[in-house]
């Protein structure tokens, strides 16, 4: 039995000549994406920001120039965090640029890219950029047109926005989320909190960061070991990919690929794998996810219970934290992101400002301030 999902070729850290990301290694990237396709996968996801605004370019010249359109599905997003208030005239223009550079005249899966709290209903509430700029009611004419053939948008925020979000705009058709087995509780990604209200609405699922950026490839040697004793012929990482390729209504398990080697990996890993049994799907997410949050900098997050810091839970500052810690990249985690957005949730105020320093105790009299605030600050100043 097949993993229930298939692999996508993210297009964002692509072969380049002389560290120059705009310079392509189109002899190497086109091997990439010959292997890929002979494998029988098709799902290519590109932006307009990624390598510098060229990525698109790459993907008309390695891909849509070489290959029957019929045979390949084209992801791509609008950059809603480009916006800004007036911007509404640049819209049309932009969406065309995607067209153009694409050499397409549809796109497959169209993606509003990163959703959350400020751009959707701004610091103060009222309605951030997505609203005063009518970026949905462009991208449903988008639709109508026929210039996309699907809509939906990544996301990255909590799963009460995401709830309302879907309630107000039926008409998207999937929702771009991160999710592994170590975000699948997570206080901050929620990844399992936003799976779960995605298909509440009937939804399709992507999913980026199934192996948390390499941090679920190379793990601490407790959850090696953990891992190893459970099957000892399987990949640590084979463990992430499977948990996701499991999951139902997942259109596909995002992965961004840097040489022919990785590519060929990650198909043997799809090729071969099966699905998890939903005992080894719990043990994942609890007792090793468990195990891995343990081998962080801060041990024990049961004496912050009840304290909050600009309305977000202390817990889930410091679990963001400690988590980003055992990346490979700690500063490129995907954690790093979700705070900016809680504080805008519940305090209605952009956490770059300077904001009033506010005194933590816990229940037990301890003053916890001071740690408190290396981490949100530590994750204030590593937020991209």
């Amino acid at each position: 039995m097949a993993l229930k999902s298939t692999l996508g070729f993210g297009m964002m850290r692509l072969p380049v000549k002389n560290n120059d990301p705009t310079d392509f290694d189109y002899d190497h990237l086109n091997e990439m994406v010959d292997t890929y396709l002979a494998a029988g996968f098709n799902y290519f996801d590109t932006s307009y920001v990624y390598h510098k605004g060229k990525s698109q370019i790459a993907v008309r010249e390695s891909v849509v120039k070489r290959h029957p359109r019929e045979s390949i599905r084209i992801a791509t997003k609008f950059p809603t965090f480009n916006l800004k208030p007036g911007d509404e005239d640049k819209i049309e223009d932009i969406f065309q640029s995607h067209l153009d550079d694409l050499g397409v005249d549809y796109i497959d899966y169209y993606l509003l890219h990163n959703f959350q709290t400020r751009w959707y209903d701004g610091y103060d509430g009222k309605g951030g950029v997505i609203q005063s700029e009518h970026l949905i009611e462009h991208s449903l004419k988008w639709l109508e047109e026929g210039k996309i053939k699907h809509l939906g948008f990544s996301f990255h925020s909590s799963a009460k926005l995401l709830d309302r979000i879907l309630t107000e705009h039926p008409e998207f058709e999937f929702v771009q989320i991160a999710a592994n087995y170590v975000d699948w509780n997570s206080e901050l990604v929620q990844a399992k909190a936003c799976y779960d209200v995605i298909r509440k609405h009937g939804k399709k699922v992507l999913v980026m960061e199934p192996v948390k950026g390499g941090g679920l490839a190379k793990v601490p040697e407790a959850v090696e070991k953990a891992l190893k004793e459970k099957d000892p012929d399987r990949s640590i990482a084979s463990w992430a990919i499977r948990f996701i390729g499991s999951l139902d209504d997942n259109i596909c398990c995002l992965s961004g690929m840097s040489t022919t080697e990785q590519v060929k990996d990650n198909i043997r890993s799809y090729q071969d794998l099966e699905p998890l049994t939903q005992e080894e799907m719990d043990w994942l997410s609890n007792e090793i996810n468990a195990l891995y949050r343990s081998q962080g900098p801060v041990k024990d997050l049961s004496k912050y219970e009840g304290l909050k810091l600009y309305g977000v839970p202390v817990t889930a500052i410091m679990e963001g934290y400690s988590v980003c810690q055992l990346q490979p990249d700690p500063g490129f985690s995907d954690d790093n992101n979700y705070l900016l957005n809680a504080v805008a949730e519940e305090y209605k105020r952009d956490f770059k400002e300077d904001l009033p320093k506010e005194t933590l105790i816990t229940k037990d009299g301890e003053d916890v301030t001071e740690e408190v605030y290396k981490a949100y600050n530590w994750l204030r100043e590593n937020t991209f």
